[in-house]
């Protein structure tokens, strides 16, 4: 430079990029993918280096460029909306090349191409305020790269990666369109409507597929309730080695749900093997980037992709674009050149003919039609005219405002209370990208369609979606209709609406697929996973004794309190059945029998010894004690029924001393009887008339009560010091309650049980000494039988009590407390009664005395 002037600057090689231009006091880029690309021509730096080639032309792109033009020109006209200050732009075709894209963005943020002045300072300002862009999320991350380091806005309408939500490395990004972590909880709310846990999942090789890939992974693994059958990278090409593999993992698949992150071409090499494998009988999830995608909406695809649900961007409405697209023209004069060349190559792939361009030679036989200009775009049927889903054109269209928007809030600053250092306030001279980023992070207003725009803290929209069904009609036409919506606010999910009347299902009936690895496991069993397999892979293990499951899908059994047990099904709790001997059970029924015969054959004996009281056979040897005997005898069989019933407190502690107090009782009466027989016969001998008077009445009625009252002390120390009381045993068996009456004191217990044992050993010896003596009724011989009988019983109960449970333990005492009672009843009464009853001729006393044993009566 020379010191003089002027100063002046230019690039280093001039981008000759093809776009669309628009001037104005504030200009707005936008970068939009109008052609397909084609290697340039300097590919190893054998030459000077020539643009590169872009061929094809894609409409929909070229919809969305014209979209940002028409918002460009309705905020112009607008008057509450930077009023007074002309918006331009420039929007740029990318041909889907990173590195042409990298080229507008360059262009946009330094300058593009052409000299420009500057001040002395070298200082300039970037002539691009924010852009709007790109498609892809690789070139995308790409542009972002670059426009971060100038703090410029970019401002995204499609590309949904959720890496460029990182506000470290993409300060300056903004979008429109809903992050792929949104789109990714979207479709597990679907998945989890319809119970769907067993998936496979397709990604498209970049930035796209891989970090989708990566949130699907990640939502996952937090919320649970799938699991991803396979993962596989869907190839660029027509890879047939590589696609006919992915689409046999799909076909040996369990898995009836597919879910594709993909673009179009994706699905397009995809569906083309499936087509020739015939693999139907797939339930197909679609990405935003494919679910409205018409290219696949093919009778040839249709028997396979029909019944696909798929996450769109939300369809917005936008009033008079409509009347701006049928405004184009190939000579309009409004356009410049490069604009006219975009609009030449849109005339020519709608009219499907051909301009006459410089250099151009034509021949007769040329089948090519030749444009006019003059076409009208109202009488052909284009699906560029067809706005009735616009999804990218109104993110688009939003994109746009949020920048006007932004930069209106900061003309409208005031100074001295303004948001920058000092609170300053930005001019428009002067205006900083920097600055705009500032106000375009607290942007807030409301579309023509209704819907709220605003950013959050990492640049996303509020994420709405619109869930999409692939129909297929009889006739064989198609439509992609919408059957619900995902409404989701600050990162929460507020709602799944989806009209599930409205979804067609290419399957027989017309319902949901199952697409599970396992069936889920019913109440009353646990899962157990496979080895080796995901967790969706289970076996179902019923729940063992005492466990319980009370919902699907348990993964653990639940043991059940103490007092209660599983059901048969072990899906709830039910108390544990109480066991105890009961008088509705036969072997309580049989007891209680027993028992109640035993107390009325007393009876009948008591009542023909009262009858027969004055007989000799009666009166022989106290009948105050054979009548004490009945009637312990008759206590004994009584107080076998306290054993049987729900023990209880009452019962628990009148039992055991009943049972004590009535065979004491009993025993006593027998022993005195049995010391009287000694003593009488000892009395009829030389010298032994004294001993009687030691057995009077008053004598033996003493001796009775004196040794009853030791039972009864012993009973009642027992009671007052460690009483009996009932017990709920559960140690015996699982599924029930034992309730039994725990003794208390294991020796006051065996004192009881020793007294009686020790009285009944002492009747039994003196029976026994006794048994020779000489009579017709030697009533020691039957004592020595019953306390035999006696005996026996009670040292068979020892072993078979301890080794019983339960209710068993009861039954055997009542066994024998009605065994012994019937042994004593039979020995020492069934003989008397015999003779009363049946051969009353022996009841005298010469037939009891005998002739020489006169005196002894």
């Amino acid at each position: 430079m020379s010191s003089t002037g002027p100063f002046s600057c230019t690039s280093q090689r001039q981008f000759n990029l093809n776009g669309m231009h628009k001037f104005g006091d504030v200009i707005i880029g936008g970068i939009f993918n109008m052609n397909f690309y084609t290697k340039s021509s300097d590919l190893y730096f054998t030459s000077e280096p020539k643009d590169p080639i872009c061929y094809g032309f894609v409409p929909e792109a070229f919809r969305q460029a014209q979209t940002m033009a028409f918002a460009v020109e309705e905020i112009n006209r607008n008057s509450k909306l930077l009023p007074n200050i002309s918006l331009g732009y420039h929007l740029h075709n990318s041909c889907g090349n990173l590195g042409i894209s990298l080229r507008a963005a360059l262009s946009m943020t330094s300058g593009r191409g052409e000299p420009f002045q500057l001040n002395e300072s070298c200082n300039g300002k970037p002539p691009v305020l924010g852009i709007v862009g790109d498609t892809s999320s690789t070139r995308t991350i790409a542009i972002s790269s670059i426009a971060s380091l100038y703090r410029l806005p970019l401002v995204s309408y499609f590309a949904t990666c959720s890496c460029l939500s990182n506000r470290r490395l993409f300060p300056s990004f903004f979008r429109t369109i809903p992050s792929d972590a949104f789109q990714v909880r979207a479709i597990l709310q679907i998945l989890r409507r319809f119970n769907w846990t067993w998936f496979g999942l397709l990604i498209s090789d970049d930035d796209y597929g891989l970090h989708a890939a990566r949130s699907f992974q990640s939502g996952l693994a937090q919320n649970g309730g799938g699991c991803l059958a396979y993962l596989e990278v869907l190839p660029w090409g027509k890879d047939e080695g590589v696609l006919k593999r992915i689409v046999g993992i799909m076909d040996k698949s369990t898995s009836r749900v597919v879910i594709a992150f993909a673009h179009q071409s994706n699905m397009l090499n995809l569906m083309e093997e499936v087509v020739r494998q015939k693999m139907t009988g797939l339930q197909w999830i679609a990405s935003e980037a494919w679910t409205t995608a018409i290219v696949l909406q093919t009778p040839s695809y249709m028997p396979f992709l029909a019944g696909t649900l798929g996450i769109a961007i939300r369809r917005g409405q936008i009033p008079g674009l409509m009347d701006f697209l049928l405004r184009i023209r190939p000579d309009n004069d409004r356009q410049s050149s490069q604009d006219n060349n975009l609009v030449r190559q849109f005339w020519e792939h709608v009219f499907q003919c051909k301009f006459i361009t410089p250099g151009m030679e034509f021949e007769g036989k040329t089948k090519e039609r030749l444009c006019t200009g003059n076409e009208s775009l109202r009488n052909i049927g284009t699906e560029f005219l067809d706005l009735s889903n616009l999804r990218a054109e109104y993110n688009v269209y939003k994109a746009v405002y949020a920048l006007a928007h932004a930069l209106h809030d900061i003309l409208q600053c005031v100074p001295g209370s303004g948001p920058f250092q000092g609170q300053s306030c930005a001019s428009l001279q002067g205006l900083e990208p920097w600055q705009l980023v500032y106000q375009l992070q607290r942007v807030n207003f409301t579309t023509y369609f209704g819907d709220q725009v605003s950013f959050d803290e990492s640049g996303d929209a509020l994420p709405i979606y619109d869930v999409m069904n692939w129909m297929w009609h009889s006739d064989g036409s198609t439509e992609v209709k919408n059957v619900g919506e995902v409404n989701e606010l600050a990162s929460k999910i507020d709602n799944l609406n989806l009209d599930e009347d409205k979804i067609f299902w290419n399957f027989e009936p017309k319902k949901p697929p199952k697409s599970v690895c396992s069936e889920s496991c019913p109440p009353g069993t646990r899962m157990a996973r496979k080895k080796g397999e995901p967790v969706c892979c289970f076996d179902c293990i019923r729940c063992s004794e005492g466990e319980v499951s009370n919902k699907k899908d348990s993964t653990k059994c639940t043991s059940c309190p103490e007092e209660f047990w599983s059901n048969r099904q072990r899906d709830h709790c039910v108390p544990k059945s109480m066991e105890f001997l009961s008088y509705f059970e036969p072997l309580g029924i049989s007891l209680t029998t027993a028992s109640l015969s035993g107390t009325l054959l007393c009876t009948i004996v008591f009542g023909i010894f009262t009858y027969h009281r004055t007989t000799p056979v009666v009166r022989a040897n106290n009948s105050e004690l054979s009548f004490l005997i009945l009637l312990s005898l008759k206590l004994c069989f009584l107080c076998s029924l306290l054993f049987i019933g729900q023990p209880r407190l009452s019962t628990c502690q009148l039992r055991q001393a009943a049972f004590g107090i009535s065979f004491v009782l009993c025993v006593s009466c027998i022993l005195v009887k049995t010391m009287v027989v000694l003593a009488v016969f000892k009395a009829s001998k030389p010298g032994g008339a004294g001993s009687l008077k030691w057995f009077g009445v008053m004598q033996q009625r003493g001796t009775v009560v004196f040794l009853t009252l030791i039972q009864a002390a012993i009973c009642t120390t027992w009671l007052i010091s460690s009483s009996p009381t009932p017990h709920k045993n559960t140690q015996y068996y699982k599924d029930k309650i034992i309730v039994e009456c725990v003794v208390g004191s294991t020796v006051g217990f065996g004192l009881l049980l020793g007294y009686i044992g020790l009285l009944a050993i002492l009747s039994f010896l003196l029976a026994f000494l006794a048994r020779n003596l000489p009579d017709n009724f030697n009533e020691a011989k039957f004592i020595t039988f019953s306390m035999l009988v006696f005996c026996a019983v009670w040292i068979a109960f020892i072993p078979a009590y301890i080794n019983s449970p339960g209710k068993y333990a009861d039954a055997v005492e009542v066994f024998a407390i009605l065994a012994s009672s019937f042994g004593l009843l039979l020995a020492l009464f069934g003989p008397k009664c015999y003779i009363i009853i049946l051969k009353p001729e022996k009841n005298t006393k010469k037939a009891i005395m005998g002739r020489e044993n006169k005196s002894c009566f």
